[in-house]
């Protein structure tokens, strides 16, 4: 079977088309084509002259419309999928939250069974969010739940569904030695809900740890006197950043300075969306926390922190064009390409001959037009 999808400006990294085609062959991109040749195809997609991207990837992403990840639901889960295709996300990893043990290996079996049959997005693992964090720094996080880290019981978990990146603390006692052996397994560690210095920062580095979760909170601050996690993550050449890209959680200047002074390659925008998205005002759950959606915003309603995003992927990636003025040839580095070379996953984030054919067509607003999973619509 294949797919010719033309009239569209084709934006892939270090890629502008103006006016192309992409020819699909058996769920991957097999030639991508300026304007004009004429190859033969099995059906045939007008583009409009729609921007094609490749599909993003959200690598943080805990529920949306009134589902979580957390709910112990599949067909929540089919549902959230659902939805993250109509916000242009291919890829997602079903993101977890501080809970107790049993009740995890239950969420990560539901999250099994979804692998097992991925209707909807793409779903190559897990991010384990918790429970081994700094209770000062929870935020969201249930409190009650948070102990220290235990490799053993991911290991459990990872032997459920691959557990692609783990958030933990870096300064809580055993996290070292955790990313240590979690790194050695091949999973991915990231710091988060932490008040780690810098020197536990680097000290986490050297053990493995490689990304920093929605970066800016839930984390030591940039201070003349001590950089925090912030500052570290400004410094370091090499770490891998997270952004929720709601305006809210990192304001526009924050997002104008990073997408300014940090290299391109090591961003990546995340939703950390819960079930707050899609909602436009009302109260969901968290975790087992009441949450309070209004003016785009969710906050424990008790204590007021922000319980995730009520952001839709590609409203994040609008704030994110129209703030920084970046050329969309760099910009959508950060939406696909970054978070799927950081996870060692290959052919994902490019139209390019080989890569699966995973592209979301977006109107000149970004919003969704299309979404192809493997060369189909979905």
């Amino acid at each position: 079977m294949s797919t010719l999808i033309q009239n569209v400006r084709i934006v892939s990294p270090d890629l502008d088309i103006a006016d192309g085609q992409i020819l699909i062959e058996d769920g991957r991109i097999s030639q991508v084509l300026e304007a004009g040749e004429k190859p033969l195809a099995d059906e045939v997609i007008d583009g409009g002259g729609r921007i094609a991207m490749p599909g993003f990837f959200d690598i943080h992403c805990h529920g949306a419309d009134r589902c979580d990840v957390c709910d112990d639901d599949l067909d929540g889960i089919r549902h959230i999928a659902k939805r993250k295709l109509q916000e242009g996300v291919t890829t997602w990893l079903p993101t977890t939250l501080t809970q107790p043990k049993e009740k995890l290996q239950s969420i990560v079996g539901k999250v099994a069974e979804y692998m097992a049959n991925p209707e909807f997005t793409r779903c190559p693992g897990l991010h384990i969010e918790g429970p081994f964090i700094n209770v000062s720094k929870a935020g969201a996080q249930n409190p009650e739940f948070v102990r220290e880290p235990d490799f053993s019981e991911i290991e459990a978990l990872h032997a459920i569904a691959p557990a692609l990146i783990v958030s933990l603390a870096p300064d809580v006692q055993g996290a070292v030695d955790f990313i240590a052996e979690a790194t050695k397994a091949g999973i991915t560690t990231s710091a988060a809900h932490t008040a780690a210095t810098c020197e536990q920062v680097m000290a986490a580095k050297e053990a493995g740890l490689t990304h920093l979760t929605h970066f800016g909170n839930a984390m030591t601050p940039l201070h003349h006197r001590e950089i925090g996690v912030v500052g570290t993550g400004l410094l370091d050449d090499e770490l891998m950043i997270e952004l929720i890209c709601d305006t809210i959680h990192l304001c526009p200047d924050m997002l104008k300075l990073l997408f300014k002074r940090v290299s391109i390659d090591r961003l990546m925008m995340i939703t950390d969306s819960m079930a707050a998205s899609w909602v436009d005002k009302g109260e969901v759950m968290l975790g087992g926390l009441e949450v309070v959606v209004e003016n785009d915003t969710a906050r424990l309603k008790e204590g007021g922190a922000l319980a995730g995003s009520a952001l839709r992927y590609n409203l994040g990636v609008k704030h994110v064009a129209g703030i920084t003025e970046l050329p969309l040839d760099q910009l959508v580095k950060a939406t696909s390409w970054n978070q799927a070379r950081s996870l060692g996953l290959e052919g994902f984030g490019k139209i390019e001959a080989g890569f699966h054919a995973d592209i979301v067509l977006l109107n000149s607003d970004f919003s969704v037009h299309q979404t192809l999973v493997a060369g189909e619509v979905k």
